[in-house]
């Protein structure tokens, strides 16, 4: 019977002086400019007082408390707390607009909602527009929980079964799906990280890992952060990844280890070199998504050693290429390893021939079941829950091979899924935003290729009659989805054509967009707004 708080408390009463969160200086930022660096006593106590307040008002097992408080120590501070309770967390993303947060909101059918100062006003209208109409408290300024408004909480401790957690990960039926995650599922992959030994080995007590993942996420939150408190170690939080500061936040913060997205590495080599990318201390990455010759190009020019992985918010643990052989010349997440399992199949579920390209399927091999230390399912969605689940493995919908020994090639997501600067698109939810606009009369997104950014959306756009499909009217439909969905969902890319391809079943033929495999970026008329996308680095 343990939790992540019991967890945390455990490791604070053998580490009290150990630093566990880290926040490097920065003078451009508003709050702690100067930086701070919290013990893990020191963080207990701050999680002790905000326990209390929330005893107080009646929080515990079966209430969900949405969090937008950033890349910010009050995040960890008010979920640790919470958690003390049995409470469970759902974090939003701050790039989310009122639409995309009123959803989480109802669908979560959160009881409160904990911000930031400056976004208390927003978050008070859109919580009034949802059913339950849950109170909004300011994590800078706090005084008190705001009491609960109705429903008592389950009776008993908070265990390892207990929901601890709501991500939000995009699906492809256009809602983002809420991914119940327990304190067993959040806790193994957090010890499965520091665990994983080889090319990632973490000394307890001693390494401070910088990662620029956001805490709504699984890797910025269970893999990284609760890795490094299961183990004793130092979490180094950034608010937001930024190329150019990156090398003096990992000199100023004493980074030993790094956490990667794919677009991390690449913007890094982008940038001039700097006094401050040779006087490092980092031993190795770890991440995912980073190709072959760009994770060479990179440790010869920064001395560390990347090594790739693959999971994703419902499976929690990883696949990591941290073992000889290695493949480096093929873009490997590694292999069967500590229990968890992988096979590849093809559509009916049969097993693939090594080096043939299926689906790749993970379960846990121990006793405990297939299921164990995965995510708990789907929020409100059990149907899609089990249709993942069939035959006992988790579909993962990622293309994969595998070779004779076993090592897994990463070859595509099978998914209708846009992955851009480490976030999942679905690009259902923007068909059906741009479907919405009087302008147009059909709409087809996917993903193309971006040198930086991993993917990039493109939106295939059929107009109208009478309505130009010119640079004017794709600014048009930029601001419209601007006004709609999150920055980093909008169209970087629009086309527009006289007709989209469907199959006999009147679906989208997405695979006959673009004949012979044809760049669409070369095509006649393409309209590029990547520029208007850039926002703080992205």
């Amino acid at each position: 019977m343990y939790t992540v708080f019991s967890t945390f408390a455990a490791v604070a009463a053998g580490s009290h002086i150990r630093p566990f969160i880290c926040v490097p200086p920065r003078d451009d930022r508003s709050w702690l400019p100067e930086g701070a660096e919290f013990t893990f006593g020191e963080v207990l106590s701050r999680v002790l007082k905000l326990q209390s307040d929330y005893a107080a008002a009646g929080y515990g097992q079966g209430h969900r408390a949405a969090l937008l408080l950033e890349n910010r120590p009050d995040f960890l501070f008010h979920f640790l707390a919470l958690n003390s309770l049995g409470a469970s967390i759902v974090p939003i993303s701050p790039d989310l607009v009122p639409a995309e947060i009123a959803y989480i909101l109802e669908h979560s059918e959160a009881d409160l909602v904990v911000g930031l100062s400056s976004r208390l006003d927003a978050l008070r209208h859109v919580a009034r527009g949802v059913p339950k109409r849950p109170p909004v408290a300011d994590a800078e300024l706090w005084k008190e929980a705001p009491p609960v408004q109705g429903g008592a909480f389950l009776k008993g401790p908070p265990t390892d079964e207990s929901e601890a957690a709501i991500l939000y990960t995009s699906g492809t039926t256009g809602r983002p799906k809420g991914c119940v995650l327990t304190n067993r599922a959040m806790l193994a992959t957090a010890r499965s990280y520091v665990a994983a030994g080889g090319a990632i080995t973490f000394y307890a007590g001693q390494d401070r890992l910088i990662s620029p993942l956001p805490l709504f996420h699984v890797g910025g939150l269970c893999l990284t952060t609760l890795g490094m408190m299961v183990s004793g170690n130092c979490i180094i939080l950034l608010e937001r990844f930024r190329p150019s500061q990156f090398w003096r936040d990992a000199v100023a913060a004493r980074a030993t280890v790094m956490h990667y997205l794919g677009v991390v590495p690449a913007m890094l080599m982008a940038q001039p070199d700097t006094p401050e990318e040779h006087a490092h201390s980092i031993r190795f990455g770890s991440g995912g998504g980073a190709s072959p010759a760009l994770i060479a190009r990179f440790r010869h020019r920064f001395g560390i050693a990347l090594t790739e992985g693959w999971s994703m918010t419902e499976v929690g643990r990883c696949t990591w290429n941290n073992y000889e052989s290695h493949h480096t010349a093929q873009p490997c997440i590694g292999r069967s390893s500590d229990g968890l399992e992988a096979r590849v199949v093809d559509e009916h579920d049969k097993e693939v021939p090594h080096g043939t390209i299926g689906e790749l399927c993970v379960r846990w091999a121990g006793p405990e079941g297939p299921r164990w230390g995965f995510f708990a399912g789907y929020l409100k969605d059990p149907q899609a829950t089990e249709i993942g689940w069939r035959g006992g493995w988790w579909h993962t919908g990622d293309a994969v091979t595998m070779e004779d020994d076993g090592t897994l090639i990463f070859v595509d997501r099978r998914k209708n899924i846009i992955r851009r600067s480490g976030e999942n698109i679905a690009a259902a939810e923007v068909e059906q935003m741009l479907a919405s606009h009087p302008a147009v009369a059909q709409a087809a997104v996917v993903a193309v290729a971006d040198d930086i950014r991993e993917e990039e959306v493109l939106a295939c756009v059929v107009l109208k009659d009478g309505v130009q499909g010119d640079l004017a009217t794709a600014h048009l439909l930029f601001d419209y989805c601007g006004e709609n969905l999150a920055y980093f969902k909008v169209p970087g890319w629009v086309l527009f054509m006289s007709e989209i391809p469907t199959t006999g079943s009147q679906k989208v033929a997405k695979s006959q967009l673009f004949p012979g495999n044809a760049d669409p970026r070369t095509y006649a008329g393409i309209h590029d707004l990547r520029v208007l996308k850039r926002r703080g680095g992205s």
